[in-house]
């Protein structure tokens, strides 16, 4: 299908800069063929009026649980451990196949009505969430989450995620990776299994480290060395990895992570929510540490907006650091976008606008109060825009909404389906 984006004002790479001003866009069926330029014999079969519009590249949530939204507002206040073993981990024992599937569903509609068109998914349940991928037109990266003692190549799950990397695998919107849930989880031999096998695979690896205090504190009592030694000595960044969190990590921790090439993904919201802290964010750009962001799942986050995380992470780090020069708007929305695409191995194909990339792209409404007057458009993304100024999102070449009208999913079915299984599990209208 040949879409025209006429006379928008659009978000373009120059060196490290992005550069912002009017311009019209060609598409092909999955990709960009022409920046201003029409591409010899392109039929537009669609045109959409630039008029008041921007246009991003399509942001990259690059660590999240979508399956987690039925969980959103039913474990606040907790503590990390808590949280997990005593809220989230007996909810999502009791969650079936079905459940996770729409659980997918309804936060891939948050993402794509908040402008995201490519996520990093580690999730519990087999095809589910490729088969929300598949019916919703995102882009997404999926890790089996992986827990263990000993090196067990018969490992159930970790025959599951080969086995869905390899049922899924034609689908180029997808991409797999192996999930190791984290040093706390998994013993180090199991670590190491993981380690060889994605080596073998050619796949790479999604883990959370260092995420609280207190899994640093067990892990220098337990293991005497940081989350981040511990996985180094598994072998894990023997592989591309992509480290979520990395709040409580020290100095020699992000030298490891920088000379081992490791991607960081940060999440502010969870972190501070759950009483985690505040990743070094400035420390690691200076160190050249590729930092990407992720929104974590609605369980903790109770979001799934990354204008929401930009605007958290382009402003927390201002006030600890005590300098408003820390980090730039600039940063911020290429942490959200090309460091995300960096991370997943999908820099090539998306997280920036340009002729021969996949046509992964977000229209924003300018004539609406959050982003008038038009003074600093990539000012705007980051400090005053919410998300819903998104009006039209395009992933491979596909429109999955316009008018802020999904064209992929079934909204209220998603709801209907959401509010059964809360009631089933005995979370709607809990009183307090």
């Amino acid at each position: 299908m040949g879409i025209l984006i006429k006379d928008a004002m659009v978000v373009l790479p120059e060196g490290e800069e992005d550069k912002i001003a009017k311009h019209s866009i060609y598409i092909e069926d999955d990709k960009i063929t022409g920046i201003d330029n029409e591409p010899q014999g392109f039929k537009a079969e669609k045109t959409i009026d630039g008029k008041d519009r921007l246009v991003i590249p399509g942001l990259i949530n690059a660590h999240t649980h979508t399956y987690m939204s039925t969980f959103r507002n039913v474990a606040d206040d907790l503590s990390f451990m808590d949280w997990l073993f005593k809220t989230i981990d007996p909810l999502e024992a009791q969650l079936t196949e079905e459940d996770a599937y729409w659980g997918s569903c309804l936060g891939q509609l948050e993402m794509i009505k908040s402008g995201t068109t490519t996520f990093n998914d580690q999730q519990m349940h087999i095809h589910q969430t490729t088969r929300a991928v598949m019916d919703s037109g995102m882009r997404a990266v999926i890790c089996r989450g992986l827990v263990g003692d000993t090196y067990d190549l018969e490992d159930r799950r970790l025959k599951e995620a080969l086995e869905e990397a390899e049922d899924a695998g034609k689908c180029d919107r997808l991409k797999f990776m192996l999930g190791p849930h984290a040093p706390y989880t998994c013993a180090p031999d199991y670590l190491k299994m993981c380690a060889d096998v994605a080596k073998e695979k050619g796949m790479g690896i999604h883990i959370h480290l260092a995420e609280s205090a207190t899994e640093s504190e067990n892990m220098r009592k337990d293991h005497d060395c940081t989350p981040i030694e511990y996985a180094l000595n598994a072998g894990v960044f023997d592989v591309p990895t992509i480290a979520a969190h990395c709040v409580q990590v020290n100095d020699a921790d992000m030298d490891i992570l920088k000379s081992h090439n490791v991607s960081v993904v940060t999440n502010p919201a969870s972190n501070m929510k759950l009483g985690n802290g505040f990743a070094p964010v400035p420390e690691m750009i200076e160190k050249g540490i590729n930092v990407c962001l992720g929104t974590d799942g609605a369980a903790s986050n109770n979001s799934q907006n990354m204008f929401h995380e930009m605007s958290l992470l382009g402003l927390i780090h201002k006030g600890t650091h005590a300098t408003p020069q820390c980090i730039s708007a600039r940063e911020t929305f290429r942490i959200a976008t090309i460091n995300g695409a960096r991370a997943l191995g999908l820099d090539k194909l998306t997280g920036s606008i340009e002729v021969g990339k996949k046509a992964d792209l977000a229209i924003m409404r300018l004539d609406v109060p959050s982003m008038m007057p038009n003074n600093n458009l990539l000012a705007s993304l980051v400090y005053s825009a919410n998300g819903s100024e998104v009006d039209t999102v395009i992933a491979d070449g596909r429109v999955l909404m316009e008018g802020r009208e999904i064209k992929t999913l079934d909204e209220e079915k998603v709801y209907f389906e959401i509010r059964k299984i809360c009631q089933r599990l005995g979370l709607d209208n809990r009183t307090y």
